[in-house]
This record gives structure tokens, sequence and C-alpha cells, in this order.
């Protein structure tokens, strides 16, 4: 997904078919452009966050909680990017994949509203840094009119 190519996403995010297609086009490319073990897209509402589509080895197991639960919760109310490079020692990590080592949570904004988040996982603790999150925020630019 380096050198522009999260324009895919936004290409994905503006098609004119159904949103959960768009969805997991969305979430297959990430996971296929970045090399993450599972990607989910996510839409936020009041009161809670909903999985629109995944892309990885298993399901979510939580595809759907309130919206102040876990990392997604931390970055709904703080508005911003929540990374946890080591999720064992993080209580608030609600666990998708029992192998998960690290998660990063990127909001994703409709006119100064968080609508919904880009969750990404990798198999290793430390997997995520500032060069990864610059991307995935940008990435989650792309995703806004999914949403719209």
């Amino acid at each position: 997904m380096p050198d522009g190519r999260e324009e895919a996403v936004g290409a994905a995010a503006k098609r004119h078919s159904p949103r959960n297609e768009r969805a997991k086009q969305i979430a297959a490319l990430v996971g296929a452009g970045t090399g993450r073990r599972w990607v989910g897209v996510y839409e936020v509402t009041a009161r809670e966050v909903v999985n629109l589509a995944w892309s990885g080895p298993a399901p979510p197991t939580h595809p759907r909680f309130p919206a102040e639960q876990g990392l997604t919760g931390a970055a709904i109310r703080a508005r911003e990017t929540v990374v946890s490079n080591d999720v064992a020692r993080n209580p608030r990590y609600l666990t998708t994949l029992a192998s998960t080592g690290s998660e990063m949570i990127v909001p994703v904004f409709v006119g100064g509203r968080v609508v919904g988040t880009l969750d990404v996982e990798d198999e290793i603790p430390d997997a995520f840094s500032g060069d990864n999150r610059r991307l995935f925020e940008r990435v989650a630019r792309e995703m806004s009119p999914l949403y719209e």
C-alpha cells in the first residue's frame, strides 16, 4: 500500500456498488497491500460499532459491540488513532484472534464526526511504527466516501 496505492481504497469507497461489497474490497486491498494478517472495516453509530467487512483468517469475535469498549472505544473518544504494540498487556484489547500481537485502530471522519474505523492487526508485537500510522491514517481518509 505504500507509494500512493491507498488511492485504490478511495476508488473502491466511491464505487456505485452495495456498501458491504465496497467494504469487503477495502479490507482486502488493505490486507494485501500491507501484508497485515487481519483488517476490519467498521461503522460507528451513537451506541455501537458494527463490522462491515474483514479480511484475514477468521471473522471478528466481536462483530458488534458498545461504542465505548476496547481500543476502538478509546480511538472514538480521543478522535485519533490508537496503537497497541502489545495487546497481551493491554486490558482494552477485545480479542479478535488469540494470536494477535499488535493492533491499530484508525477513526474515519465525515463532517467532523467519527463514522467508522479501520482496524489493523498483526501477529507480532511492536508491528506498527509511526510510518505505519501515517499510512493507515491516509487510508482512513480515503475510506470516508464509504460512509457518505
